[in-house]
């Protein structure tokens, strides 16, 4: 049987949009600009995800992304208890394989079964900031793409078991969107 928690398994499931998901985020965004403030770069803490895009379908879980000054093994060693004592769990480099630009934490639900969050920690300046970026502003500006965007990741969702497989469904469609 392996260690890993519930939520590590948890399938893709795709909810109508709600409203509340961005206060939810900007609460949570300011939370984290206070925790990691002696860490942070200049900048904010973003609301990224599905979830800051008004009306977009989505996986209610609310994703973040914080510019770090460095993601040196000291910087992370630093965060790690900061964060976990805030209920982050700290996803080691080599279980994130795809993404190595990157620091990821889940913020779990209290019965530790349900992804409520995911931090997304990135170097000051990285090119994956400003394209994250981008494709929310994009789907944000025009609607019609935005529910372009949900019926894939309903079709996604129906078809595959895992968020690994899931999130590499999306790729066709997010390097359209970006231009490459």
């Amino acid at each position: 049987m392996s260690d890993a928690p519930v939520w590590a398994y948890e399938r893709p499931e795709i909810h109508p949009p709600d409203p509340a998901w961005a206060a939810r985020g900007s609460a949570l965004c300011a939370e984290l600009s206070r925790l990691l403030a002696p860490w942070l770069a200049p900048g904010r803490v973003e609301h990224v995800g599905s979830t800051a895009v008004p009306g977009l379908a989505a996986k209610p879980v609310l994703d973040v992304m914080a510019p770090m000054r460095d993601l040196s093994e000291e910087t992370v060693s630093a965060v790690v208890p900061t964060l976990s004592a805030d209920g982050w769990c700290f996803v080691p480099p080599e279980l994130d394989v795809a993404a190595p630009w990157r620091r990821f934490f889940v913020l779990p639900d209290a019965e530790g079964r349900r992804r409520v969050a995911h931090l997304h920690l990135l170097p000051e300046g990285h090119p994956r900031w400003w394209a994250q970026l981008k494709f929310r502003d994009a789907l944000r500006a025009d609607p019609g793409l935005a529910a372009e965007y949900a019926e894939v990741k309903r079709r996604l969702a129906g078809e595959v078991t895992d968020r690994e497989e899931y999130t590499a469904g999306k790729t066709a469609f997010v390097r359209r969107v970006l231009g490459g």
